[in-house]
């Protein structure tokens, strides 16, 4: 059995799941999430839990897949995820502009971002922090991850868009004889 496919998604309160054949909506403070399983993927809810079950071992992996996946619905629909970026660098900054991100990063005009459906992107700390936010864990940190492939931190000056908490290993550079 698969491992994390076996253990019960627990539905926290203020959330509620339905199972209606292979589709399993989640409904909590913070929005809907709803997913479809594939045909050897069986769920239903007993004792205020999600319990995922397989029709035979050729599923393994996607019976521990949609487990996690209904579990990040959960989570989603009820706390939210969060990711943060930081933008360093001289004259670097970003701006929003509606439902653009404006990010100016030495480039000879800015990059311009749109924003999607269900994402939540903040700027704080005079531009040089962005904060995305939203209930789809997938959407959440595929923004994040396009937010930064603008202009990802190099490794000589260690400017550019990196997340908080990222180490950017560091280059010695040129050495003078």
């Amino acid at each position: 059995m698969s491992r994390i496919g076996k253990e019960p998604v627990t539905i926290v309160d203020g959330v509620t799941c339905t199972v209606a054949g292979q589709k399993v909506t989640v409904k909590g403070k913070l929005g809907e999430l709803s997913y479809e399983m594939h045909d050897g993927i069986s769920a239903k809810v007993e004792d205020g839990k999600v319990v995922v079950t397989r029709k035979d071992d050729s599923f393994k992996a996607l019976h521990g897949l949609s487990r996690a996946l209904i579990n990040n619905m959960v989570i989603g629909v009820s706390a939210g995820y969060t990711k943060k970026l930081v933008i360093e660098g001289t004259g670097f900054k970003a701006a929003l502009q509606g439902k653009n991100l404006s990010l100016s990063l030495g480039f000879a005009s800015p990059k311009i971002y749109a924003i999607p459906e269900g994402i939540t992107v903040t700027v704080e700390n005079d531009g040089l922090q962005v904060t995305v936010t939203g209930c789809e864990k997938a959407l959440v940190g595929e923004a994040a991850a396009r937010i930064r492939s603008f202009y990802p931190a190099e490794p000589y000056k260690g400017k550019g868009i990196k997340y908080v908490g990222e180490h950017i290993r560091r280059k010695q550079g040129k050495k003078v004889a």
